[in-house]
């Protein structure tokens, strides 16, 4: 299950980099998978709502469209809906994206912390047994220009780590994705803040490396692979 704000949700137009990871999954994953979760529409900039249904690729399958993503959501918003979402879906890997938003506009570095321990203790209430990957937040451009800003994301990546540290366990393992060394917020961005074609390879890359190396989930990430056999969604 993809979590996740306006970055991984996307809008109108987008292939988004959950798509790139459904195309790496298909052409690298040996093994049956399903990507769960309540929604399946981009953010429509237009009417300002969660209700365009433009991919980029009009043959990415409904199914595979599944996420748990919001314009606007972050740890705040996901950490009351993830326990009904994981129970509902029956989902067993989140990959989570989230942060940005909450440091922006709801919650310092240390709330934030909080809310992403909350997070995991209701997914764990829902499945004991379930694992995450989680990515720091990234550069963008406020925090490029807001000094005290990015002071705030530096901060929360920190906390975010030592929650990945403090929390995993080997019933329940959680992975900390490493921030996609190439990242650039001319070229990985089309605003300074969302992804462009490349950040979406970016996003996608970090974590598919870090399910690859820690858990052995397909192969190394290689941008604009081709699918392979569809698998089951």
């Amino acid at each position: 299950m993809f979590v996740g704000d306006s970055m991984t949700i996307g809008s109108t137009g987008d292939f988004t980099w959950r798509y790139r990871m459904w195309q790496h999954l298909n052409a690298a994953y040996d093994g049956p998978y399903r990507i769960v979760g309540p929604r399946h529409t981009l953010h429509d900039p237009t009417a300002g709502t969660a209700t365009s249904s433009a991919y980029a690729d009009p043959g990415f399958p409904d199914g595979a469209r599944r996420h748990l993503a919001g314009w606007g959501e972050g740890w705040l918003h996901m950490a009351p809906l993830i326990g009904d979402a994981v129970r509902r879906y029956e989902a067993d890997t989140l990959l989570v994206s989230l942060g940005l938003i909450d440091l922006g506009f709801y919650t310092n570095a240390e709330q934030t912390a909080e809310n992403v321990r909350r997070f995991v203790a209701q997914a764990r209430q829902a499945a004991p047994h379930i694992r995450a990957v989680l990515i720091p937040v990234i550069p963008n451009v406020r925090a490029a220009a807001d000094a005290a800003f990015g002071a705030e994301c530096t901060r929360f990546n920190e906390l975010l780590a030592k929650a990945v540290a403090d929390l995993s366990t080997p019933a329940s393992p959680l992975l900390l994705a490493s921030e996609p060394a190439a990242w650039e917020t001319g070229r990985a961005t089309y605003d300074g803040t969302h992804p462009s074609e490349c950040g979406e390879h970016l996003l996608a890359g970090a974590f598919a490396d870090a399910m690859h190396q820690a858990w052995g989930v397909g192969g190394p990430y290689t941008a604009g692979a081709p699918a392979g056999a569809v698998a089951p969604v």
